[in-house]
Parts: structure tokens; C-alpha cells; sequence
């Protein structure tokens, strides 16, 4: 926005803090709050729904927007329910709890529609085709792995989330959308750190060892990891605190250490090291199985991702004659999943573990038509072109920032015949849709809810090629 328009804008903003004002709410917005508008301001109110009249207070003022909270609800949406978690209000890892799961799945496609009409300008929204949203039979108990931050509270062991806006630590023994197992192990843990007396970290002096406890559990194995996250790498009572996890716990076969005594609010360190039982525990998707060590990624929702992955299938329209690049590929889930019905699959990531992991996964399932490289799309893409190897079809699945802009240019430079962009953020795609609309039609786009409850979407969008192939490229970089 230029300057004299936001000043304009700034001009006409005369709501002040703490003043209360009518609303009706038109929808939900990208982290799950209510949106409406007052004096032609548009307003953000968490907790209210599409269709509510809500008295609000102006909690915060900025430039282009007010934030408010609800002080009383004179109009009540009929998918309003009550939320069956009693931490809901407090915790802040759910978002929409309070929404029927029909209206959620209807909300998520609204959800990837506003950020189209926002960031896709070259787009006509109207006549894109987007799916309703696949959601999930039972949307409870999806998450196969809980990061739980560690703290002390009256002499008390508590493990849970910070709540909403706040430092606060919530103790959840209990979690709705969690895997029953992780929560159980979780715990379990608190109570041997308690009864062994494992100085547990305070962020505040720095001082003390535990600072999280992550558990990861193979829905379909039922193999269980055990992650302690240490400020320090020697733990009081060490193989004391390992032999009673053995004993209280037998069914974990993964006990793992990470270090991480830096002040920051990433949970891992670079340093890892198995304290008893194994390495890797096993996961499968579909006939594929997958080695897990405790800092691999893997997608949180099993049940989703089968169906996530069976879009990128249906997009890919593979016959078998296809050559794919699997851009992003990490540990290779993605193009091992379509490696049977394509020609050949090559996949790159930047991580050069991720890379050794999928040739692994790759080898253990049998697949010769793997070929998987560490570094950049935008590097290897040109170079492969060159040599006479070019893609059909090319798959990204980026972080929630989207595709790098280089990467970008170069699908445009490349132009396959179809690009089939997975995202996890409908913002970073609308964007990216728009910048490769110069040489693409959006075929379709298929919203998949991966976490039923919170603000997050995820889409398959199928983009076909309008423009011919150029001869040679310049690898970018070289």
C-alpha cells in the first residue's frame, strides 16, 4: 500500500481502544478468528463465527485493522457448539473447537478462496474450480507425535503448550486431537521426573535440564519414541531416570536425548543420542513403511495424508510413461508414493540426511527408478534439461513461506506439462499460483483438512501448461 493511501486509511480509523461497537461476522479468517467490519475497518474478533452479531471491545488498534474480543453474543451462529476439550479456551493449539466439523470443512474452503481473491490477481477465482474440503470420518485423536514444553509449577512437573498470547505453561493431561498413546507416555514421564526429582528447565534463569518431552507413536505399528529435549547434555540420575522409563514404560522402543541448551524457542538441537531400544521406529502409509528417527518429519495426520497423497496421485494422472520431479522431497514419501505408475522419479532437498533417507526408503522398497540429489530445484532442474532429461511432471510441497521465487522461475523456464503444488499455507499459494499463471491454468484445487479443529488447511492445486518448451537453459547458480 502507498504511503498517502495508508495515511488515508489511518485517517479514518477512529475507533479507539477499549471502545465497544456492534459487529456481524463474515468469516473466518486464516488463523481461525471471526472477521467483520465497522466504519468500513475490517475487525478480527477470535472465538466469534460467520453469520454472528457480536458486541466487541477494541483490544488493539493498528493502521489497517482493529482487533477486538467478544463481550457479548447478541446473534449465535446455529453451528456454534460447545467445545469438548475444558482446556479450549485456555490453551490455544485449537482454533475452531467451537465450530461444527461440517462448518469447519466449509470454512477451510473459504479459507483458500479469500487468499486466492487477496494474492491470485491474475486469477479469475469465480470460475476456479475448487473442491468442497475431505475431511476426516472421526476428526479426534490424529496427531501421531506431541511436543510438549516442560515447567514447575507449586513443586508440580507440568507438560503442555503456552496458552493463548501468554508465557503461561497449560498442563494438558489430557488432549483431544493427540494420539491417546502420546499423552499417556507424556504422562507417565512427568511423574518419573517428578518421583526421581529431574531438575526440570526454567527459560526465565536458564537453569535446570528437561526442557520437553516429544512423543511420537507409529499409528499403524504401534511403535512408540520417547524424545527428552536437555538444556545440558549430563542428566542427574541418568540410567536411573532410563531404567524406570523401561520398567513403567516397556512398549517404547525408542528413548532418545536431544540437546539443545540454546535460548531459542526451536525445540531441537543439533545433537541427538539414543539412550536405550532403537534408533528408528516403524511407520507405514499405505504398503509403504518408513524409518523414523526422533528427528525426521513426517506428516502428523497418517489417516489424512493416505488421502493427501491419493490427490497428488489423481493430479499427477500418471500412465506410466511419466519422468516426475519431486521437488522438496524430504525423505521421498511423496514421490515413492507415485513411483510405481511413473517412468522415473527424481527428488531433491536441500538436507543432505533427508536425501540419504529417501535412497534408503527408496532401496528397502525395491524402487530402481529413484534418483534422488542434495541441493536446489533451480540448480538441477536447467542441468537435467540439458542433458536431454526433462520433466513431466513436476510435484512441490513447500514450507508454510511457499516456493522459493527461483524455483518458481525456473518451473516457468522448465515448463512441464503439469505441476502439482501440495501447500500448507493458502496465502504462500495464492501467490505462488498467481506468479506461474503466465504459463499455467489452474485445472483445480482440492482443500484436504490435515488438522481438524485449528485454522490449517492444506490444498492440492493441478496446474496445466499453456505455453511451448523452450530448447537449452542456464542452470541457475553456475
Amino acid at each position: 500500500m502507498r504511503g498517502t493511501d495508508m495515511a488515508k486509511q489511518q485517517m479514518n480509523i477512529k475507533i479507539k481502544k477499549g471502545e465497544q461497537f456492534l459487529v456481524t461476522i463474515q468469516r473466518i479468517g486464516i488463523n481461525g478468528e471471526g472477521v467483520g467490519y465497522f466504519q468500513k475497518q475490517v475487525v478480527f474478533v477470535p472465538g466469534a463465527l460467520p453469520g454472528e452479531e457480536v458486541i466487541v471491545e477494541a483490544t488493539d488498534i493498528h493502521p489497517t485493522y482493529v482487533e477486538a474480543k467478544i463481550k457479548r453474543i447478541r446473534k449465535r451462529s446455529p453451528n456454534r457448539i460447545k467445545p469438548p476439550c475444558p482446556l479450549y479456551d485456555q490453551c490455544g493449539g485449537c482454533q475452531l473447537q467451537h465450530l461444527s466439523y461440517e462448518a469447519q470443512l466449509e470454512a477451510k474452503r473459504d479459507i483458500v478462496i479469500q487468499a486466492l481473491r487477496r494474492h491470485a490477481r491474475r486469477l479469475d477465482v469465480d470460475k476456479l474450480d475448487i473442491s468442497p474440503t475431505i475431511g476426516m470420518d472421526n476428526p479426534w485423536h490424529y496427531r501421531n507425535k506431541s511436543q510438549f514444553q516442560v515447567g514447575m509449577k507449586e513443586g508440580k512437573v507440568l507438560a503442555g503448550l503456552y496458552g493463548i498470547n501468554s508465557h503461561r505453561l497449560i498442563d494438558l493431561s489430557e488432549c483431544r486431537v493427540q494420539h491417546p498413546q502420546t499423552t499417556r507416555v507424556t504422562n507417565i514421564v512427568k511423574t518419573i521426573l517428578q518421583d526421581l526429582r529431574i531438575p526440570i528447565y526454567n527459560e526465565r534463569t536458564r537453569t535446570g535440564v528437561v526442557r520437553t518431552i516429544v512423543v511420537r507413536v507409529g499409528f499403524h505399528t504401534g511403535d512408540i519414541q520417547l524424545v527428552l529435549v536437555t538444556a545440558t547434555k549430563d542428566i542427574p540420575r541418568k540410567q536411573l531416570l532410563i531404567d524406570e522409563i523401561r520398567r513403567r514404560l516397556p512398549e517404547v522402543k525408542s528413548i532418545v536425548q536431544n540437546i539443545n541448551g540454546e535460548k531459542t524457542s526451536l525445540i531441537f538441537g543439533d545433537e541427538t543420542e539414543v539412550l536405550a531400544g532403537d534408533e528408528y521406529i516403524q511407520e507405514t502409509l499405505g504398503d509403504l513403511s518408513f524409518e523414523l528417527s526422533s528427528r525426521a518429519f513426517f506428516q502428523l495426520n497418517p489417516i489424512q495424508t493416505v488421502k493427501l497423497y491419493d490427490e497428488v496421485k489423481k493430479a499427477a494422472a500418471l500412465t506410466g510413461t511419466e519422468r516426475i520431479v519431486d521437488a522438496y522431497c524430504g525423505v521421498g514419501t511423496i514421490g515413492l508414493w507415485l513411483a510405481r505408475d511413473a517412468k522415473e522419479v527424481r527428488g531433491m532437498d536441500t538436507i543432505p540426511e533427508a536425501i540419504e533417507d529417501a535412497k534408503k526408503n527408496a532401496n528397502k522398497h525395491g524402487f530402481t527408478n529413484t534418483h534422488y540429489v542434495v541441493g536446489k530445484a533451480e540448480y538441477w532442474l536447467p542441468k537435467w534439461v540439458n542433458e536431454g532429461w526433462k520433466p513431466d511432471v513436476i510435484i512441490v510441497d513447500p514450507p508454510r513461506v511457499g516456493c522459493d521465487r527461483a524455483l518458481l522461475e525456473t518451473i516457468l523456464r522448465v515448463r512441464p506439462k503439469t505441476v502439482v503444488y501440495v501447500s500448507c499455507n493458502p496465502s504462500s499459494l495464492a501467490r505462488d499460483l498467481d506468479a506461474l499463471a503466465a504459463q499455467y491454468r489452474v485445472d483445480y484445487i482440492q482443500p484436504v483438512d490435515m488438522f481438524p479443529h485449528t485454522a490449517h488447511v492444506e490444498a492440492v492445486a493441478k496446474l496445466w501448461m499453456i505455453v511451448e518448451t523452450p530448447n537449452k537453459l542456464v542452470p541457475l547458480g553456475t
